[in-house]
């Protein structure tokens, strides 16, 4: 943890929060912070800064903060991604808060097993502890927007022109065309998807969507790979 995160119903008055449960935890366990020792942490959705730990207790941590710094830019990114694995899913999560991904959208493709729309990680408490996790990791205090999608077609033809719109799409794809471009750093809406790939009828409803399909070689990688290397690529 390289931040800790306080909400809005950690302050019971200004400047000061009162902390327990798993954060206190790594306080103690990782940090073996005293009283009187400074941590960074940040606001859910605001500033970030410093805190001085006031009283360390096994049950209870009271700090005294001052938040003056905004947390880092949002990468202009529209992740869509086919659903993935659900022991893969929860680190997906946090791959995609820690690098700053504006917004994921998790979308049903035709590899992707029914099973998986059931896991306990599509849970909206799940997905947001992850989230947590990879915000705290790379000193962040903004949530992505996540979309869940269950409907490939409906998506495609219905919703998606609208996340598209103003921005260049991408559809990666094994065997496609041409390599991915690097360090574009620009308004990006990226599609990737299952560990087989896309079948060629979603491919050919990206490119009509204004997709261009590109590749990263002629490796297949794992999804929680091809994530962090095409992101990656993309925003030098």
């Amino acid at each position: 943890m390289n931040l800790l995160l306080l909400t809005p119903e950690d302050c019971h008055e200004p400047g000061m929060a009162r902390l327990d449960g798993r954060r206190l935890r790594h306080v103690l366990d990782v940090h073996r912070a005293r009283a009187g020792e400074t941590l960074r942490v940040g606001l859910l959705g605001g500033l970030m800064g410093e805190a001085r730990i006031e009283s360390l207790a096994p049950e209870a941590m009271l700090l005294q903060f001052t938040l003056d710094t905004p947390p880092p830019p949002k990468l202009p990114l529209t992740l869509l991604l086919s659903l993935p694995r659900p022991k893969m899913l929860k680190r997906i999560f946090q791959t995609v808060a820690a690098m700053g991904v504006e917004r994921l959208v998790l979308m049903n493709s035709f590899r992707v097993e029914k099973s998986f729309w059931t896991s306990p990680w599509l849970e909206a408490d799940a997905i947001r502890d992850q989230l947590l996790l990879g915000l705290e990791q790379s000193r962040d205090t903004v949530l992505p927007e996540i979309i869940i999608e269950p409907l490939f077609k409906p998506f495609v033809e219905d919703r998606l022109p609208a996340l598209v719109r103003n921005t260049r799409a991408l559809v990666a794809h094994p065997g496609a065309g041409q390599p991915c471009p690097v360090a574009l750093n620009q308004p990006l809406t990226l599609a990737i998807g299952p560990e087989g790939g896309f079948i060629p009828y979603e491919v050919e409803k990206f490119v009509e969507a204004g997709f261009e399909p590109v590749h990263l070689g002629a490796r297949i990688l794992r999804v929680e790979t091809a994530v962090t290397a095409l992101t990656a690529r993309l925003f030098a």
